[in-house]
């Protein structure tokens, strides 16, 4: 039988962006085994992690710890974690790996090229962009094109990246829409959206609510958000963050120090996340970077209007007027003006949540899956020649 390796340096990179993945190789005739740091790095609770363990081994799966760091300058960590993948590629002889994460993929490759196993790298969003700090292109700009050379096929999540990764000396680029979006599941959710409302502490008729979904970290800037409600001073205004992470705290310091208490709610993890989509009014997103960003696309599904950051990935479906408005990601006033406008032109936020719900159908998961079968089909017929 084929037998192929996944690389990842947290789990959560498994769960949330190859789960489909696997189930396509296994129905391609692979073994698939997946390496990755099931111990700690990611958000996720322990329950939630064997969880996953177990899903992945009734599935068939064959499971590798690999002690994973996530911080570039651990280089201890990073040089056992080379040793550990080493030892497994070395014994198991795959017919290829699939790297993901900045660390999981800079390690894979360079194991695979030790070990002369064929290799493809998914990028699920270059640190180096259009307006990213001087430091990025620095740092991760050089290590990338330098491992492209070790890399036979990387795949792109959005139209900048893929422009970039084609200047590289890689065999093969592709661009895919991301894992996708069911949107067919999020259209047939239903809530009664008053009780919803009112279950989360909102006025059911009055308030009008903003909604973020991700991991609480500096990336994902929730703080320039809650700094333009502060400037708003509008009581009919909430805000919910939906999601865990690190920077809890600082939120939660911020939001007493501007006397937001009664507007903002960090809601932690979700398991309604669509609902709660259904519930909210408009989807602030004003990451810093972004390869593609899942949650603003199911927000979309959802019918929800954007408000969004006018970075990366995020260009390739945010239109300014048309999905919502752009701004740039330390921009409070400018989100504050988006915000308030949003809020009092219901007609036009209504319209344009109306139009996100067909304009993202161009990322539907049944494309991304087309996209993958093919991807991985021309890789074994590359390999072949």
């Amino acid at each position: 039988m084929k037998r192929m390796l996944m690389v990842a340096s947290v789990v959560s990179m498994i769960e949330s962006f190859n789960r489909d993945n696997i189930r396509l190789l296994q129905e391609m005739g692979y073994d698939v085994h997946v390496a990755t740091n099931f111990e700690w790095g990611s958000m996720y609770s322990k329950d939630k992690i064997e969880q996953i363990r177990s899903d992945l081994t009734r599935q068939g799966v064959t499971l590798f710890q690999i002690d994973f760091e996530r911080d570039i300058k651990k280089m201890n960590g990073h040089v056992r974690a080379y040793q550990q993948l080493k030892a497994i590629m070395t014994k198991q002889r795959y017919d290829f790996i699939h790297c993901h994460s900045p660390i999981g993929g800079v390690i894979g490759r360079l194991v695979s090229r030790q070990t002369h196993t064929p290799c493809m790298y998914t990028a699920h969003g270059f640190h180096f962009f259009k307006g990213s700090p001087s430091l990025n292109w620095m740092l991760y700009y050089p290590i990338e094109r330098t491992l492209a050379r070790f890399t036979d096929t990387i795949i792109t999540i959005n139209e900048e990246d893929y422009q970039r990764a084609q200047s590289f000396k890689t065999s093969h680029t592709y661009r895919i829409p991301g894992i996708g979006v069911d949107t067919k599941r999020i259209e047939a959710v239903t809530i009664d959206r008053q009780s919803k409302r009112r279950k989360l502490g909102v006025d059911a008729d009055t308030d009008f609510v903003l909604l973020s979904v991700g991991e609480l970290n500096e990336n994902k800037n929730h703080e320039t958000i809650i700094r333009a409600i502060a400037a708003l001073q509008e009581p009919t205004l909430r805000y919910w963050i939906a999601g865990t992470g690190a920077y809890r705290a600082q939120l939660e310091r911020l939001v007493r120090e501007l006397g937001l208490t009664g507007q903002v709610q960090l809601l932690g993890y979700r398991d309604d996340v669509i609902e709660v989509m259904k519930a909210a009014d408009c989807f602030v997103f004003p990451s810093k970077r972004e390869g593609l960003g899942m949650a603003a696309l199911e927000a979309m599904a959802a019918g929800l209007p954007l408000i969004t950051s006018n970075v990366h990935g995020i260009n390739d479906y945010s239109i300014e007027g048309v999905t919502g408005y752009k701004r740039a990601p330390i921009d409070v006033a400018g989100f504050a003006k988006a915000i308030r406008t949003m809020q009092l032109d219901f007609d036009l936020s209504h319209q344009m949540g109306l139009h996100n719900s067909e304009l993202v159908k161009a990322f539907d998961v049944g494309r991304s899956k087309e996209e993958m079968r093919r991807i991985y089909s021309e890789f074994g017929q590359f390999k072949a020649t």
